[in-house]
């Protein structure tokens, strides 16, 4: 009768092993992602010859004072400014219906073809063609359209 295995040997690896062992781990990463590290290396290839890992190296180098200057920069007033104007835009159109801006716009686009169309045939406009104009439906439409905006924007300012 055998006798019961009363030890486990554990094999440890040489340096040698591990170091062949890692390699081979590579190499099989290697070839398993061959078309990623090609365009990679593509890519850094384009970046080297355009000579923007030069600036990268550069940049990385210097680091605390470039990022001294991007603060310095990022914190100056008209910055500021723009920042905080572009969040209040960004809050108004939040509250605009996507159906009327783009039907402002399209109007808009329409209006200055017209007005284009207006300076080349540079036409004279009389008091008498400001009584008929004032007639037209399409015109009386974008005054009222411009009055009621006048109104609104009055009364946002007495707030």
């Amino acid at each position: 009768m055998a006798k019961p295995i009363q030890t486990i040997q554990k094999t440890e690896m040489t340096e040698e092993e591990k170091k062949i062992e890692s390699l081979e781990n590579l190499i099989s990463g290697v070839a398993q992602n061959k078309d990623s590290l090609l365009e990679t290396l593509n890519l850094l290839q384009e970046l080297h010859d355009s000579g923007m890992m030069d600036a990268l190296g550069s940049l990385l180098k210097a680091k605390e004072s470039a990022a001294k200057i991007a603060v310095g920069q990022l914190t100056r007033k008209p910055v500021t400014n723009m920042i905080n104007n572009a969040m209040a835009a960004g809050g108004i159109l939040t509250e605009l219906d996507p159906e009327t801006t783009s039907k402002l716009a399209k109007s808009l686009t329409a209006g200055l073809k017209k007005a284009e169309q207006g300076l080349k045939a540079d036409t004279k406009f009389g008091l008498l063609d400001l009584m008929k104009a004032v007639k037209d439906p399409d015109i009386n439409r974008a005054l009222g359209f411009g009055f009621n905006l006048l109104k609104g924007i009055g009364e946002g300012l007495k707030e």
